[in-house]
């Protein structure tokens, strides 16, 4: 972008998610971040210190702050009562630079919480919960306000479970109140100074979240809207047996919940505990940015101390951050874990994100997580389960999915500690600014200067070169797991996009792609509801930019994929009628006329199938800002421009 020093009030560098060294390209990533921070101005969160969300809650975020991160877990601040949002990294960078970050304004849902937990029964469980009643799907363009006195009977730890996990029901944010648990955990951190108090008005009023539901599809989730949102008006079936609900508010007995947990291939797809008894397992992973502190693993520590990981189970178990792992190691809770047969893994996302401790073929993974994507895990048909750390280790135990409030063991009540060894010797700081011509940056050979997108052109005229159903993630499109040692080099990366819809035998969609670009076509892809959710990797339309992809066409795009094709001149467009989704098949050839102008200020543009001879309508929902951003080839060219208008 041609800017020397970040603009922010503070940015944080982290790695956290690429840390297995087979080769040289993590390493030399890993340097590379570490000499770039130094430079422009950005702390450095070295490799082994912890998850970025984990030891952001503990080191950086405070309640009333607005927080821009590049990944879709960002929300975990929430709970500390910061406004954090997941966003692309080519946006987070622009922001970094001064640039402003665009956001249409969002609606705000209240989830009142009202009584407490019973034993056995985790804040991962308020999360399930909702994801049962909002699902993965329709809920872009929402904020969720976390009010109710149940929240008084919440830790920090335990309300960044539920704002982390609010990203897989796709909204913008979550939000908890800054009161006194947010300031005795800021005095534990030693950051008492950062503390404000912060809440809604108890006389706030929220909007009203519209949704469509299937009568027959969506049954459950139906009924879970009568029964959880007080104020939700739900319309009779229409001739396709869709209904219509509305509400503003969904309230919650924590006293009522049970243990839950989201059953393959979806966190929506939500089972209580009970109803999977017996259900054999053989592989229990206890970690991520979801459920790694302190209070989760000590209570894991206590249930496993004089007892043994089942023979036929391989439990792994990862801190959240360095400080929660020598907290354990301190208090003697890492031996007893050790002792019982766990295996204890490094600080960071892992296997979250595939990057080890992939299951076995055909077997069951119970995991604290967030995202049971099939084949994130890193096997192909996986069977992962996402639970609570107290189903997760009962699990580990019993070598069965359990029910942990069966097992006639008394619940480990852990006391939050009274004072913490805060070490920060692994988070570097920036450089003085008079030093920083000084820095040299380390950049070698497998890191390639990633492209810059291409002014869209006025006629795009091409093939429809996949067809995608429902709910397609960033992981379908750019896989992670082992290939992620590729991100710093995109001509290597854009070879695997869609991998996992390649057929042995046949072109690969990267080759499908080149060969159209050769013939002279623009690329197309074309999707169903949900397109692009989960985890906000730029990758995902970075690498179909590379190989030629001009447009994506489909029934929904979620918010951080849409900002990230935007960014990189890909136009999204919309199906104005689902049914044009139906009429057209892989290899059809498109033609959109008029782009530029399109691009300016239309709101529908008609679209030819030349191969079928018709035509169909689709919607342009851009805002001001992404029109302008398409309009300059991406945000990286318009950012680009205005540090030289500026001269920056």
């Amino acid at each position: 972008m041609g800017i020397k020093r970040v603009k922010t009030e503070v940015s944080v560098s982290y790695v956290d998610h690429n840390l297995a060294q087979f080769g040289p390209e993590n390493h030399n990533d890993h340097r590379y971040l570490q000499s770039i921070a130094h430079k422009v101005g950005a702390y450095h969160s070295r490799p082994g210190n912890g998850i970025c969300h984990q030891v952001h809650l503990e080191r950086f975020a405070a309640p009333g702050k607005t927080l821009l991160g590049s990944d879709s877990h960002t929300p975990t601040a929430g709970g500390i009562g910061s406004l954090a949002i997941g966003a692309g990294g080519l946006d987070v960078a622009a922001a970094m630079g001064g640039a402003p970050f665009y956001l249409p304004c969002p609606k705000v849902l209240q989830v009142e919480l009202t009584g407490s937990l019973n034993d056995w029964v985790a804040p991962k469980d308020i999360i399930l919960k909702i994801l049962s009643i909002l699902t993965t799907r329709g809920n872009v363009g929402t904020i969720i306000e976390y009010t109710g006195d149940g929240i008084t009977t919440l830790s920090i730890p335990a309300r960044a479970t539920c704002t982390n996990m609010g990203a897989e029901l796709g909204v913008t944010t979550s939000i908890f109140p800054s009161d006194e648990i947010t300031q005795k955990f800021l005095q534990l951190q030693g950051r008492a100074n950062q503390f404000i108090p912060l809440s809604a008005q108890p006389d706030a009023r929220y909007d009203r979240i519209t949704k469509y539901l299937h009568v027959q599809h969506e049954s459950a989730v139906i009924e879970n809207i009568r029964r959880y949102c007080p104020d939700a008006e739900i319309s009779p079936p229409d001739d396709n047996q869709m209904v219509q609900v509305s509400f503003s508010k969904i309230r919650i007995d924590l006293s009522s919940l049970v243990p839950l947990a989201a059953a393959p291939s979806s966190p929506d797809n939500i089972v209580a505990v009970e109803d999977l008894t017996g259900t054999k397992v053989q592989q229990v992973i206890i970690g991520s940015c979801t459920n790694s502190s302190f209070h989760d693993l000590m209570v894991c520590a206590s249930i496993l101390k004089g007892r043994k990981v089942h023979q036929q189970v391989e439990l792994g178990i990862a801190p959240g951050s360095k400080t929660v792992l020598t907290m354990l190691i301190e208090n003697g809770a890492l031996t007893d874990m050790v002792r019982a047969g766990a295996r204890i893994l490094e600080c960071a996302c892992g296997p979250c994100i595939g990057q080890g401790f992939s299951p076995c073929s055909g077997c069951v993974s119970l995991r604290t997580f967030n995202r049971n994507f099939s084949g994130r895990s890193g096997t192909p048909n996986d069977k992962v389960y996402l639970v609570s750390p107290e189903v997760a280790v009962a699990a580990a135990i019993t070598g069965e999915i359990t029910d942990p409030r069966t097992l006639g063991i008394e619940y480990p009540h852990i006391e939050e500690p009274e004072s913490i060894t805060i070490d920060d010797g692994m988070i570097i700081p920036p450089a003085p600014a008079d030093k920083a011509d000084e820095i040299e940056i380390i950049r070698p050979a497998t890191i390639v200067k990633p492209p810059a997108g291409e002014v869209p052109p006025d006629t795009i005229a091409g093939a429809v070169l996949i067809k995608l159903g429902d709910n397609i993630t960033t992981d379908h499109i750019m896989p992670a797991g082992a290939l992620l040692k590729l991100r710093s080099n995109i001509p290597e990366y854009a070879k695997h996009v869609f991998a996992p819809f390649n057929k042995p035998g046949e072109p690969t969609f990267a080759q499908r792609a080149w060969e159209a670009k050769n013939a002279g076509l623009h690329g197309i892809i074309v999707a169903g509801e949900s397109y692009g959710q989960g985890s906000s990797r730029e990758h995902a339309a970075l690498c179909p930019m590379y190989l030629g992809i001009k447009a994506v066409i489909a029934k929904s795009i979620e918010r951080i994929h849409q900002a990230n094709l935007v960014n990189f001149a890909i136009l999204p467009l919309i199906f104005d009628s689902p049914e044009d989704y139906n009429r057209i098949d892989k290899s059809d050839h498109l033609k959109i006329e008029n782009v530029i102008e399109v691009i300016k200020s239309a709101d529908t543009v008609s679209v030819n199938n030349e191969t079928k001879g018709y035509r169909f309508t689709c919607r342009v929902n851009l805002t001001p800002r992404q029109r302008e951003i398409l309009a300059a080839g991406g945000l990286l060219n318009l950012t680009r421009q205005r540090a030289i208008e500026n001269n920056d």
